[in-house]
């Protein structure tokens, strides 16, 4: 397990998504799984995709349950608003410095954020209460071969097409976000402070990239294979 870690510690935030700490010693990935009750398989493809951005067993990942997925993803969306956005806000607000010597700049730079973050509060909030509760109620459904007739009333009329129609694009607004400081706004007078924060920002969209192939060509394209089994029993009724 410690291997992992020395071969790209951004691990350490995946690992946190399946309930695993630092400090598991000599511990193989084996007996960590066994030990937090974790799919190794799923683990081991989540894993690999990202230490490896050419490798994404589309496939495989398509094979495990779907509340395995979305409880990655959940896991995913917390660890966003309770850890990432906090510690890049502390940073952004200034209340560990300010970046640049006109307050204006700083006070963009916050209100651009702050945009930001608001938009994707609302994308997380969609997901997890609408999208995932109705993947969950699919797959259900899916399992006990019943009809999309089954599905609670709230979640009749929804299709996993229409999220797609409701997806935004959050990661292109972090690009901008991350364009307005590198082009855009002055030198810096605390050079250190604003590269911390244009690191974080990168470290934040190539997570959220990952996040969203899982989400995209996993997580979408499963849900949609069920959605039609059962809604064909409709039709056969």
């Amino acid at each position: 397990m410690v291997d992992l870690v020395h071969k790209n510690h951004v691990l350490i935030s995946v690992f946190s998504r399946f309930g695993i700490s630092l400090g598991f010693g000599d511990k193989t990935i084996r007996e960590i799984c066994q030990e937090k009750k974790i799919d190794l398989q799923f683990f081991l493809e989540i894993v690999n995709s990202f230490l490896d951005h050419d490798y994404f067993p589309r496939e495989q990942l398509k094979s495990f349950p779907i509340r395995l997925i979305v409880d990655y993803l959940t896991k995913t969306h917390h660890e966003y608003l309770t850890k990432t956005i906090p510690e890049i806000e502390s940073v952004i607000s200034g209340r560990e410095g300010i970046c640049y010597k006109d307050k204006e700049h700083n006070f963009l730079m916050n209100t651009f954020f702050q945009e930001y973050k608001d938009e994707l509060i609302t994308h997380i909030k969609r997901e997890d209460e609408q999208v995932f509760p109705y993947a969950l109620e699919v797959e259900q459904c899916y399992l006990q071969k019943k009809s999309a007739e089954s599905l609670p009333d709230k979640f009749r009329d929804y299709t996993i097409s229409r999220y797609l129609q409701e997806h935004d694009d959050v990661e292109e607004k972090l690009f901008d976000l991350k364009n307005i400081i590198i082009k855009y706004l002055p030198p810096p007078k605390n050079p250190r402070l604003c590269y911390r924060v244009i690191v974080l920002l990168f470290n934040l969209e190539k997570d959220m990239n990952d996040h969203s192939r899982i989400e995209e060509k996993v997580f979408v394209p499963k849900v949609a294979m069920m959605e039609k089994v059962i809604r064909r029993k409709n039709s056969r009724q």
